[in-house]
């Protein structure tokens, strides 16, 4: 049986890995990463990137258990792929003390048995002194297992993976389906193609490709980099992961210093003060053409000033990604047809856990699997 994986992205790429080392003939279809965003008149996707959040914890025992299957394998995925993507240097989520945020946090830690130390008032203060928090704030410090992972150099392994375990990589963009008698015909910019299955994990672009829509959001999101020297990246060396929950709902993540392709050194700040949405596949390309929003960067600029007072920034740099969600807060992974299944958003959480996702998605394929999303809902 031949299985066409539609997206290069997190999920398509760890789905196609997982199929080929089952011993199934797969092509995973979808473009590289383009040389110059601005002028690309492509699609894209929100993989380009040195830094994403991984840990355990998360209020929600779906996502964290997803995330705890996911990072399991990292230490598998590298070694398989030569492709180191994985800095186990440790995650904190904070928030008020007795806010229901950091209750269902602490629910999950328990239930699974995560470690993660809890601290607050001045034992936090001394423990992270980097961290500037206001009063009445809780953080609970997974000190290992968790860190951040490079999604560019994610992908990466698991396509080298894939690859190794017998599945084609063919670089090119899928511009729709056709189901015929006894396959489905993918219409390619380089040409046609045809699978006995096909998987789609296609992000924000998924409803480009498929024949009919799905209830799937797409929302802007831009990110803020602040560039710092190598000294202060020295003496930040110790610093973990942060996602802090305020009391107005908002939800800054914050990254340690990482080492980007142009030799510098960035702290990235992400998280929207509101959810702006992308109604359409050109609006999409136009967002990730601009670069983000100058407004909410400025805006994340005052967050770090205000979490990192003592921070020494020579530069900050704004860019632009998207996150895909669904009402439910839980990925659609599912049989769209006989001969079509979907594995789709990650909902602001997918690039920590979407070599589970991706399991999830070649399970599907075959009718096995969804049952687990139950546990989402």
């Amino acid at each position: 049986m031949k299985i066409a994986v539609i997206g290069r992205g997190l999920i398509g790429s760890a789905a196609a890995r997982h199929l080929a080392m089952a011993g199934h003939d797969v092509v995973l279809i979808g473009p590289s990463e383009p040389s110059d965003k601005p002028t690309h008149q492509g699609v894209f996707a929100s993989h380009y990137d040195e830094g994403r959040i991984t840990r355990a914890l998360d209020p929600s025992p779906f996502w964290s258990e997803v995330s705890r299957a996911s990072i399991a394998r990292y230490r598998e995925i590298e070694a398989v792929s030569g492709v180191p993507f994985f800095s186990d240097v440790g995650a904190v989520m904070a928030g008020t003390e007795d806010g229901d945020f950091m209750r269902r946090v602490k629910a999950v830690r328990d239930d699974a048995g995560i470690k993660a130390d809890a601290y607050q008032g001045a034992e936090l203060a001394a423990r992270f002194p980097y961290f500037h928090f206001p009063d009445g704030v809780l953080a609970l410090h997974e000190k290992s297992g968790a860190g951040y992972i490079s999604p560019r150099n994610l992908v990466l392994a698991q396509g080298c993976a894939a690859e190794r375990a017998g599945a084609l990589i063919v670089d090119a963009t899928v511009r729709g389906l056709r189901e015929t008698g006894g396959a489905v015909q993918i219409d390619t910019d380089t040409g046609l193609f045809e699978a006995d299955r096909v998987l789609v994990a296609a992000g924000g672009f998924t409803n480009m490709i498929l024949p009919n829509a799905l209830p799937l959001h797409v929302y802007a999101r831009t990110v803020a980099l602040f560039e710092v020297s190598a000294q202060e990246a020295a003496r930040l060396h110790a610093m973990p992961s942060l996602i802090y929950l305020k009391p107005n709902g908002e939800d800054p993540y914050l990254l340690p210093p990482i080492r980007y392709p142009d030799g510098k050194f960035y702290l990235k700040l992400g998280g929207d003060p509101s959810d702006d949405p992308l109604h359409s596949t050109a609006e999409i390309k136009e967002w990730f053409r601009g670069g983000g929003s100058p407004v909410v960067a400025e805006k994340l600029a005052g967050a770090m000033r205000e979490r990192m007072p003592d921070l020494n920034i020579m530069n900050v740099h704004r860019n632009a990604c998207v996150t895909t969600y669904t009402d439910a807060d839980h990925p659609i992974i599912d049989n769209l047809s006989d001969r079509i299944t979907v594995a789709v958003a990650g909902c602001g959480r997918g690039a920590k856990c979407s070599d589970e996702l991706g399991r999830l998605g070649a399970e599907a394929i075959f009718g096995r699997g969804p049952e687990m999303l139950r546990l989402a809902s």
